[in-house]
C-alpha cells in the first residue's frame, strides 16, 4: 500500500519554493505581514504543506507470525472406529499406560476427550490412544470441548513445555504422555 506521502508528492511542485539569494524582493521587509499565527497552521491545508515538505518519518512494522491449532473433542462415529477392537478381542481386553517419549506431533493428534484423574485421552491419526496428564491445578473437565495450542518450532507437543488452552480460557501444562495399549486377559 503506498503511503500518503507518494500521493502528495506532485502538489509540492505546485508550492512556491524557498527564495532564492540572487532573486529581487519584491516586499519591503517592513510591509511583509506577520507569519501565520500556529492555530492557522493546524489547519488541514497547512498539515499537507507540512508532511510536503517536512522530513519523512521513518517508522518500525513489526510482522509476527502466530498459528494456533486447534483440537477438537472427538467425534461419536470415531470414538466407536477406535475401540471396535476391543470388542473383537475374545475374553476380558483393558487398556494398560505405557510410557513413551517426552514429546508427539501435533499434527497426528486428531481429537482429544477429557478423561478421569485429571487427564485428556489424545486420540491419533495413526489409531494409538495416548493419555496426557494436566498439572495438579488444572481440571480435564475444562477441556471438554477440545483445547487450543501454539505449536513450537518443532511442531511437538512436550511434556514441561507446552501449554493447552480450554475454550473457557484455562491454560494447563501437560505433566506426562503415556500410550495406552490395549492388553486381552486370559
Amino acid at each position: 500500500m503506498p503511503s500518503l506521502l507518494a500521493y502528495l508528492a506532485p502538489f509540492a511542485f505546485l508550492l512556491p519554493g524557498p527564495p532564492v539569494a540572487d532573486e529581487p524582493r519584491m516586499v519591503p521587509e517592513v510591509d511583509r505581514p506577520n507569519p501565520p499565527a500556529r492555530a492557522e497552521l493546524d489547519a488541514p491545508g497547512w498539515r499537507i504543506v507540512e508532511a510536503v515538505t517536512g522530513i519523512p518519518l521513518q517508522r518500525q512494522v513489526r510482522i509476527e507470525r502466530r498459528v494456533t491449532i486447534r483440537i477438537s473433542p472427538i467425534s461419536p462415529a470415531l470414538r466407536e472406529n477406535l475401540t471396535t477392537d476391543i470388542a473383537r478381542q475374545p475374553g476380558q481386553s483393558r487398556y494398560v499406560a505405557r510410557k513413551m517419549g517426552r514429546c508427539l506431533p501435533l499434527r497426528a493428534i486428531a481429537a482429544a476427550q477429557a478423561a478421569p484423574g485429571n487427564r485428556l485421552m489424545l486420540y491419533m491419526r495413526d489409531e494409538r490412544i495416548i493419555s496426557a496428564s494436566l498439572e495438579k491445578a488444572c481440571r480435564a473437565q475444562d477441556f471438554y470441548s477440545g483445547f487450543y495450542v501454539e505449536p513450537g518450532r518443532d511442531g511437538m507437543l512436550c511434556v514441561n513445555r507446552d501449554k493447552l488452552q480450554a475454550r473457557t480460557g484455562a491454560k494447563c501444562e501437560l505433566s506426562g504422555l503415556r500410550e495406552m495399549v490395549l492388553v486381552a486377559d486370559q
